[in-house]
């Protein structure tokens, strides 16, 4: 009975069963809510569900802002590299050389070069001052050491700071460049042993016309530190390099040849340096190559350097006897020669005699050419074109036909010993001066003509019983440059050692002689 005493229905078997149910949802709700209340009332629980949230939320952030950092600089940054292969990595160093320079204040002849006026901190604008205070200074240094050779031989050296590996803020016509110099510690090159360097440059995006404008100033400079001077490069490895410093200019007019022989073969090169067209046009390959013989202290190789010096290129020279030289070595660095570079291949009759072998009993490896590998690479399918070859040799009769057939060598030229055009030209050059009259000259020429240097006809149609070389009167000449008169009376030192008429050039063999192809 119910408590009000009023009978209880009976309850069925439905409602019982949803009543448990019931009652077990309320109680297993019931439980979830008390672990709920549980955990969140756990401090341990908390604080570490809050740092997992604060730490994932900060590498979210961290992630959004290196790619919105990657992006801005992307939009507003610009990177140029420059690698220690790239021919503008010198250019580049030199110019910093200077440019630092300059930004530091340290007015010298250099500043002039590159267009800085010489100011003084006090006659320096306003704007200016507060740049130079506020651009960074570099505190990872590198030596750079400069020689220049003066014309008496004497040698300056001067040394300056430029930066060095590490990052440096540079600035450049009112811009600011960061300069980011890496240089590996474990990649290395392998034939100069210098470690691998690469230069980033990176500036404003709206800044990057400066680019051009530097390497175009750098490219500058470099070409004015070489300005009147022929580059020698040598082979060293796979890769043409320079040879001690730059030479001076040797003018054409300082080399005393026979009579018209130096104009045809420059009217020769000339002419084949315009004709790339032609030959391109007929199939032709593009080179052209030169032999110069004769006896020794002609002038073969003093005419190729002015010959260079005339033509504004330089000369890369070829030496087959180096150690480790190979026909595949030898072939691709035909094919790299530099730029407005001529090839010079020195005493080509001694390239191939005397040679020793890899299998001396010493242990001697040397240099591996063979014969067949030099005419393929001076003419082969794999040789190079646009390419200008000289050869010299005192023996050209010991030079093999196939070397010198057409195609390989297009002239020949003979260098003989001195003629008397040679000797006169040769007097005025160095005794022009004292002599205005000619009166010096003609008594040395009379005294040669005694001691059988020189025969009484003016047209050297007879062949003198002594033979001398331009070089011999060149020593003598040197000795007595400023005393003629002592050039005369020494005139007998001009005498060689032995007769050379049957043995160096017969009548039929001209002084100077020349074959074109």
């Amino acid at each position: 009975m119910a408590s009000d005493g009023a009978p209880i229905a009976p309850t069925s078997a439905p409602e019982l069963a949803l009543r448990d149910i019931k009652h077990h949802v309320v109680q297993k709700s019931g439980q979830r809510e008390g672990v709920i209340a549980q955990l969140s009332e756990n401090p341990f629980f908390t604080a570490g569900f809050g740092l997992a949230g604060l730490g994932a939320a900060l590498a979210i952030a961290q992630r959004g802002l290196r790619h919105g950092a990657g992006l801005l600089k992307r939009r507003l940054l610009v990177d140029v590299e420059i690698n220690v292969k790239d021919e503008s990595y010198p250019w580049f160093l030199y110019w910093m050389t200077m440019h630092q320079r300059a930004q530091l204040g340290n007015v010298s002849t250099h500043s002039t070069r590159l267009g800085v006026a010489s100011e003084t901190a006090p006659n320096l604008r306003l704007s200016e001052r507060l740049l130079r205070r506020f651009t960074p200074g570099m505190h990872h240094l590198s030596i750079a050491t400069e020689k220049i050779e003066h014309p008496n031989g004497s040698v300056n050296t001067h040394f300056a700071l430029i930066p060095g590996p590490g990052t440096h803020i540079l600035r450049y016509k009112s811009a600011f460049l960061m300069v980011n110099r890496v240089r590996e510690t474990k990649s290395m090159d392998l034939h100069r042993g210098t470690p691998w360097e690469t230069v980033t440059l990176t500036t404003l995006y709206s800044q990057r016309h400066l680019f051009e404008e530097l390497f175009q100033e750098a490219h500058q400079l470099a070409q004015q530190s070489t300005e009147g001077k022929t580059i020698v490069y040598t082979s060293r490895g796979t890769t043409w390099e320079k040879f001690g410093e730059p030479r001076r200019k040797r003018p054409l007019e300082s080399v005393i040849l026979d009579q018209g022989v130096k104009e045809r073969i420059v009217l020769d090169v000339k002419d084949f340096l315009d004709s790339g067209k032609w030959y391109y046009d007929r199939g032709i390959p593009y080179r052209r190559g030169y032999l110069l013989h004769g006896p020794p202290g002609t002038g073969k190789s003093s005419f190729i350097q002015a010959l260079a010096g005339e033509l504004d290129y330089n000369i890369a020279m070829l030496d087959l006897s180096e150690r480790g030289m190979t026909d595949d070595r030898l072939n691709y660095l035909l094919t790299i020669i530099p730029r407005r570079t001529l090839v010079l291949l020195e005493d080509a009759d001694a390239a191939f005699s005397r040679r020793r072998v890899q299998t001396d009993a010493d242990g001697y490896r040397g240099a591996n050419v063979t014969f067949s590998g030099l005419l393929n690479a001076l003419d082969g399918v794999a040789s190079a074109e646009e390419r200008l070859l000289f050869l010299t040799t005192n023996h050209a009769e010991r030079l093999d036909e196939a070397l010198v057939r057409p195609g390989r060598v297009d002239m020949t030229v003979r260098l003989g010993e001195a003629t008397r055009w040679q000797i006169e030209h040769l007097w005025d050059r160095f005794y022009g001066e004292l002599d205005p009259h000619g009166e010096g000259k003609q008594r040395f020429l009379t005294k040669l003509e005694r001691l059988g240097l020189l025969t009484a006809a003016a047209d050297g149609s007879a062949t003198p019983t002594r033979l001398t070389s331009t070089a011999a009167l060149q020593g003598l000449f040197l000795y007595h440059k400023d005393d003629m008169d002592g050039a005369i009376t020494m005139a007998e030192g001009l005498i060689p050692d032995r007769l050379a008429p049957s043995a160096v050039a017969g009548p039929e063999a001209p002084t100077a002689a020349v074959q074109s192809r």
